[in-house]
């Protein structure tokens, strides 16, 4: 939670309404003193029963969101997270095996700190694919613009590996979720010009990497689940 925002949010949307600060604090119970400090993004000595009070009072919807290391708090917190990965990792091995993937790859360069969920190398082409799971989407900006952080330091860390790459790629894989899509509809225009490839385009380039990747698709829910029973040998994307 942004508190100069939400403060700003609440001035704004009060005024919108023609109200007093004295009028939104008769509406949600809280005193004037204290939505003035709001106001002014000073939470400090505010509970959030009060936050959330003068939020409802406005018809206003505020959301905690926790965050931590990036992405690092997604595989800490999603047990989901390790059964996609353990799928896309079962399915390269059967599909594409000419592929060597490193999982959980932790880099520290410089004030770029973080893990790439799956470093992919080809050998043959010295192509390098940085692969980033998610089982939500929640900040797409500030996804992508993880996700591309990665990317450019993606090469570094392969030389540690002796991989001396030519071309840097990057894939997004989302488990395939209906909130998920809809995500994905709402900043279709931003994510056409980050990740434009789909389904078909991944396909040909993993089987002869020339050129740059950077995609984003949906993984089957259904074959994270079977990823416990078997190993998959048909391709778990859908369109």
């Amino acid at each position: 939670m942004d508190d100069q925002r939400l403060g700003l949010v609440i001035r704004r949307v009060r005024l919108r309404r023609l109200w007093r600060q004295t009028d939104l604090a008769a509406k949600s119970g809280v005193s004037r003193s204290a939505i003035s400090r709001l106001e002014r993004g000073h939470f400090d000595t505010m509970t959030l029963v009060d936050v959330r009070a003068v939020a409802v009072a406005l018809d206003v919807r505020v959301e905690l969101l926790a965050r931590w290391r990036g992405g690092d708090l997604d595989r800490l917190m999603n047990a989901r997270h390790s059964m996609l990965h353990e799928s896309v990792a079962r399915w390269f091995r059967a599909e594409y095996p000419a592929w060597i993937l490193a999982p959980e790859v932790t880099f520290a360069i410089y004030a770029d700190r973080g893990a790439i969920d799956i470093l992919a190398w080809h050998p043959g082409r010295r192509a390098l694919l940085v692969i980033e799971l998610k089982t939500e989407l929640v900040d797409m900006n500030e996804l992508v613009g993880t996700l591309d952080r990665k990317r450019r330091v993606a090469k570094q860390v392969a030389r540690e590996r002796g991989w001396d790459a030519l071309s840097v790629s990057a894939w997004l894989i989302v488990t395939d979720t209906r909130t998920n899509r809809r995500h994905r509809h709402t900043h279709a225009a931003m994510l056409a010009g980050a990740l434009p490839d789909a389904r078909p385009a991944v396909r040909r380039w993993l089987r002869d990497p020339v050129g740059v990747l950077g995609a984003l698709t949906f993984w089957s829910d259904r074959e994270i689940e079977a990823t416990r029973k078997r190993v998959s040998t048909t391709a778990p994307m859908t369109d």
